[in-house]
C-alpha cells in the first residue's frame, strides 16, 4: 500500500489555485482557502490565486497561461465541474489537456462515495497533463477539495510518495515535444 519514504527529501510544488464562480469573491472563497492551506501546510507553494467567471474561454485562457508560466507546476481549480448549464470546468480543463489522468476521476468519485454516498456520481472532477504542468479540477465544495487534497493530492504530490507519485515524473511530461 501507499507510504511515504522518509529517507527522501521533500520537493516543494508551486501550485496555481482557480476558483470558478459567478458569484464569489476572494473573501468569501471558502474552497480556494481550503486549497491554500493545505497547500501551504504540506510545504508546498501557492504560486498564484485567481477567481474567474464560469466561461469555458476565459477558464480555458487562464489555464493555458499558468501552463505557459514556468512557476506554475500544478493548477488546481474548484468549481463548476456538476450538471448543470454553467458547468464548464470540465470543458474547459479538457480543451487544453494533452493527456487527461482518466482515474483521478474514478479515485475522486470513490473517496467521495465514502463521503457522501451516491452523491458522488454528480460530480465530473478531472485531471492532466499540459506542457509539463498537471491540472485538476475539484468541485466546489470546501468538503471536496479537503477530499481531493488529502487523499490523493497531497500524498501524488509528495515526492515521497511510494510505490510512485506525479512529482517524479515531471521531467518526462514534455518529452515528447523534445524528441526530433
Amino acid at each position: 500500500m501507499s507510504r511515504i519514504d522518509e529517507s527522501k527529501e521533500f520537493i516543494a510544488v508551486r501550485i496555481a489555485v482557480l476558483t470558478v464562480s459567478d458569484t464569489r469573491e476572494l473573501s468569501e472563497d471558502r474552497s480556494g482557502d481550503t486549497l491554500v492551506g493545505r497547500i501551504e501546510g504540506a510545504g508546498h507553494i501557492v504560486a498564484d490565486r485567481k477567481i474567474i467567471r464560469d466561461e469555458r474561454g476565459e477558464i480555458a485562457d487562464q489555464l493555458r497561461a499558468w501552463i505557459a508560466d514556468p512557476e506554475v507546476d500544478v493548477i488546481i481549480s474548484t468549481g463548476g465541474t456538476g450538471l448543470t448549464g454553467r458547468d464548464v470546468t470540465v470543458e474547459a480543463h479538457r480543451d487544453v489537456y494533452e493527456k487527461e489522468i482518466e482515474a483521478f476521476g474514478t479515485v475522486f468519485t470513490i473517496v467521495s462515495m465514502q463521503k457522501i454516498g451516491t452523491s458522488a456520481v454528480q460530480s465530473r472532477a478531472t485531471g492532466g497533463v499540459a506542457g509539463g504542468t498537471y491540472l485538476f479540477a475539484l468541485p466546489g465544495s470546501p468538503g471536496a477539495c479537503k477530499d481531493a487534497w488529502d487523499d490523493i493530492l497531497a500524498l501524488q504530490l509528495d515526492y515521497r510518495h511510494r510505490p510512485c507519485n506525479f512529482v517524479e515524473i515531471f521531467p518526462r511530461l514534455d518529452e515528447h515535444q523534445r524528441r526530433k
